[in-house]
């Protein structure tokens, strides 16, 4: 079930009304949470529940381990998360791994044949992992004392989240489920405000792109020009960043309605002025996460140059990974590690920020545009799909440009870009200023205006398949 479908949206008013009925009771309203979370997982798959459950446990169980001994809690923790990440690996890589390692044992003549197995990607899978991760090393360092498992098994499906992210620390969410105080709707202008720039942002601007710009030239690079396939890089460049960003505004607005918080995601990252800095303006919680669970861990930038460089090569190979079990995943991984490699040995022979010091403006394009060049690996299926699509990049200068007017509408947008930099506080005040009476109002016509010039069709949540 989508989040923006009208049946979600019916059902989400009835939830919201039961749910702040139960206002005086938090443990009731948890309960509540966690079967809609548990029935939502469901929706797509009754087995997809029954692994979330057996995951919870398994997990759960460990925690209770870890903190049990003082002797051998590291072994725990360490065998928890070998389970956490072989879980994660059976159901998202095997058959990725199973295809690379039966084409190496026929290379090698090794009589071996390995089973093929079709295992479903149990929803959310990545996101409740990482969830997990976060939980298990937060009991080892003794930040909190071992959850109520239901309140565990709540933060592991809490389905705002779940689905796409964004990624929860344990520390930060657990605080919220255990609460003895009735919640409070939070922030109910700036929730609301978020919900309409989603609805925006992925049903009407980013259905728009797709439609009109990234679908068509994508589908046949070889007849389109260079202008027009630089408007299809750009404009899925802009698709992704809606779409993603526009689900964030969307789970942060109900999660504030259900009286939550959930951790920044975005902050303009195309005003990026080098990798460094778009890795901590997008995806934020997946950037933290993997600076503190894999980065640092493997030493961070302790241990010297040469082996700085290594583990962040390391650390952007399995975020590419992470993102989907692929050639071309790998190489997006890939290229954002190299780039980043180049600028931090940039920084230190040439002195820290060399470009954006002489010129912003130069740096902010050379980012946008390496940025754009890699979600050409994210975009497409396979590598021979991205290589036809770089193929005609760079050859076909000759043929006529059909997307020249929207090239100059796409340049307008990335310039005027920075102006939005406040839009969303600016949006809320003005909500705020309008008689409480008519702001029904005011959703519907801008809800019937965004149905009304969207494309047909539900837009999925891109960053729902990783």
């Amino acid at each position: 079930m989508s989040y923006l479908s009208i049946e979600f949206g019916l059902l989400f008013i009835a939830f919201f009304a039961l749910y702040w009925g139960c206002r005086l009771s938090p443990k009731i309203q948890n309960g509540l949470l966690l079967v809609s979370s548990y029935l939502i997982v469901g929706s797509y798959s009754w087995q997809f529940a029954l692994i979330l459950f057996i995951y919870t446990c398994v997990i759960y169980l460990f925690s209770l381990l870890i903190a049990a001994s003082k002797c051998h809690a590291k072994r725990w923790l360490v065998l928890g998360l070998c389970v956490s990440i072989i879980n994660l690996a059976l159901f998202k890589y095997f058959d990725f791994f199973r295809y690379e390692l039966q084409y190496l044992f026929n290379l090698l003549n090794f009589p071996i044949l390995l089973p093929a197995i079709t295992l479903l990607i149990p929803i959310g899978i990545s996101f409740y992992t990482f969830h997990s991760v976060s939980y298990l090393v937060s009991v080892k360092k003794k930040e909190f004392p071992v959850a109520k498992f239901w309140d565990f098994a709540l933060f592991l499906s809490f389905f705002p989240s779940i689905i796409a992210g964004p990624i929860n620390r344990a520390k930060d969410f657990l605080p919220q489920i255990n609460v003895a105080q009735p919640r409070e709707i939070l922030e109910p202008f700036r929730a609301f405000t978020l919900l309409i720039f989603a609805v925006i942002k992925v049903y009407c601007v980013g259905g728009l792109i797709s439609e009109h710009w990234v679908k068509p030239i994508f589908a046949n690079p070889l007849e389109f020009s260079v202008i027009d396939l630089l408007v299809g890089l750009y404009g899925y460049a802009m698709q992704i960043y809606l779409n993603f960003s526009g689900y964030t505004d969307l789970v942060t607005g109900i999660a504030l309605l259900l009286g939550f918080r959930l951790p920044i995601n975005f902050n303009l990252p195309y005003l990026a002025l080098n990798l460094r800095d778009f890795w901590g303006r997008w995806h934020i919680s997946l950037s933290r996460w993997i600076r503190d669970y894999i980065y640092i861990p493997l030493g961070g930038n302790r241990r010297g140059l040469v082996q700085t460089q290594i583990n962040v090569m390391l650390a952007m190979l399995l975020s590419g990974l992470w993102h989907g079990a692929g050639i071309n995943f790998i190489i997006w991984g890939a290229f954002h590690g190299i780039g980043i490699v180049v600028l931090n040995i940039g920084d230190r022979y040439l002195g820290k920020d060399w470009i954006t010091r002489r010129s912003p403006t130069v740096a902010r394009l050379l980012t946008w545009h390496y940025v754009c060049f890699t979600w050409l690996f994210f975009y497409c299926e396979s590598l021979p799909d991205a290589l036809e699509y770089l193929t005609a990049l760079v050859h076909n200068f000759s043929i006529q440009p059909l997307y020249a007017g929207d090239f100059l509408v796409i340049c307008f947008i990335y310039f005027s870009y920075p102006m939005c930099k406040n839009f969303t506080q600016w949006f809320i005040i003005q909500l705020t200023r309008i008689p409480h009476i008519f702001l029904p109002f005011v959703f519907i016509c801008i809800l019937w205006m965004v149905i009304y010039i969207a494309p047909s069709g539900m837009p999925n949540f891109i960053y729902a398949n990783f």
